[in-house]
């Protein structure tokens, strides 16, 4: 035997003949893909990412990496539908999926075609229903006890043997942890491109194509991407840009269920339980009213008149990138571009000057209020009513007056 071979496409192969067992490529490999056997270097193809870093390591040539095969241009014409993938947990279809829901309507519309969610879990038929309410035509219904709990690889094998029979033409996931994960791999699996992180979508209907637009280079641009040739068309969508679908539960829709060999339930790692995160706040979100804090508070301390109207009010507690950075505040309370994006009907800026960045975190919020000492500070161009105070004497006088009047 000269040389071990990937089994997949032929990209990576051990020249077993000039291989001397020196170790080099072992020590060199970043992901542990490379052990040794009888003094010679094995591929553990699982691990391999094809990164290369073994061959630029190897003073033998005896690690040979070639490109590929490029794959065909897939048949477009063979592609049709909008699908949204349906996160759910313990049982409860997230909001995010509400939100796919009603943008997905809006592309289905445009290119004339069905809108379909994708539901995975164990005894989800009964939210069915609630999909259809919400804009879905169609639901592919995979249930089973082993995939009551979301996990990587059962959940991507399932969805690209859905995507191999039905062949929709755009697949929408949300941006979340879940949504992150999985899109990508599927993307891999079916060969077809992903945008991730999307805040707005378009159809392009002379030529069938998704227009995904997401914030580039720090928020400063806007780029819109295409994927012209191959399907399905993907994106990940930010949660709480878009606008929840509007309940009509006089719609009706097909339920399509579908079942799997065990192989395609099969995985890697083994879920052993689910602790669920312990937290005195609310989910920032999913929150109805943030109150937000920035550098102009000046110090760590100041968050305590934050969170105190966060208390009154029963809301969640925000922050700009600065007040992060300066570590002020937990990153989970980070709001923008690089944290969270939020869609409360209340969002108080404290002490935010309003970079573009946080604009593009909670600018859709339905009403903003600003405080800010700067009269000029950007974030007035987009606050329903705006401040020009000192957030020391403002955020208290109103903690004082909400809860006075809560209390009547």
């Amino acid at each position: 035997m000269a040389e071990q071979n990937n089994p997949q496409e032929c990209s990576i192969r051990i020249l077993l003949d000039k291989c001397t067992g020196c170790t080099l490529c072992v020590k060199s490999c970043p992901f542990g893909a490379i052990t040794m056997q009888d003094k010679k270097a094995v591929i553990d193809f699982g691990k391999c990412t094809l990164c290369g870093a073994c061959v630029a390591t190897c003073k033998f040539k005896a690690i040979e990496l070639t490109i590929c095969k490029v794959q065909p241009k897939a048949d477009l014409s063979a592609y049709k539908g909008v699908w949204v993938f349906g996160e759910q947990k313990k049982g409860k279809v997230q909001s995010v999926a509400f939100e796919l829901l009603g943008e997905g309507r809006k592309l289905a519309d445009g290119l004339g075609t069905e809108l379909a969610c994708v539901l995975i879990g164990d005894g989800m038929q009964q939210k069915a229903e609630e999909l259809f309410w919400r804009g879905a035509d169609k639901i592919y219904l995979v249930e089973d006890p082993r995939v009551k709990n979301y996990q990587d690889e059962p959940y991507t094998n399932i969805i690209v043997e859905l995507i191999k029979e039905f062949k929709p033409e755009i697949v929408l996931y949300g941006a979340t942890s879940i949504g992150r994960s999985l899109a990508s791999r599927i993307a891999v699996k079916v060969y077809t491109g992903l945008t991730a992180d999307c805040t707005k979508l378009d159809i392009d209907k002379e030529k069938r194509l998704l227009l995904q637009t997401r914030p580039a280079f720090g928020g400063n641009i806007m780029a819109t991407i295409l994927c012209t040739n191959y399907r399905p068309q993907m994106a990940t969508v930010r949660h709480k840009v878009m606008k929840e679908a509007p309940e009509d539960k006089s719609r009706k829709g097909q339920i399509i269920k579908k079942t799997y060999p065990d192989s395609v339930y099969a995985s890697r790692t083994k879920l052993i339980d689910i602790i669920e995160e312990i937290s005195e706040t609310v989910n920032l979100a999913e929150a109805n009213i943030i109150v937000s804090g920035g550098r102009g508070l000046g110090k760590a301390e100041g968050f305590k008149i934050i969170e105190e109207l966060a208390k009154v009010l029963g809301g969640a507690v925000g922050a700009s990138r600065s007040a992060v950075d300066a570590e002020w505040i937990p990153y989970s309370h980070q709001v923008g571009q690089t944290g969270k994006t939020v869609c409360p009907k209340v969002y108080f800026a404290c002490g935010i000057s309003g970079q573009i960045q946080h604009l593009a975190g909670m600018s859709s919020s339905d009403i903003i209020v600003a405080i800010n000492k700067d009269p000029n500070a950007p974030i007035f161009s987009v606050a329903t009513y705006g401040i020009v105070g000192d957030a020391y004497e403002v955020v208290p006088a109103l903690t004082q007056k909400f809860r006075e009047i809560l209390k009547k």
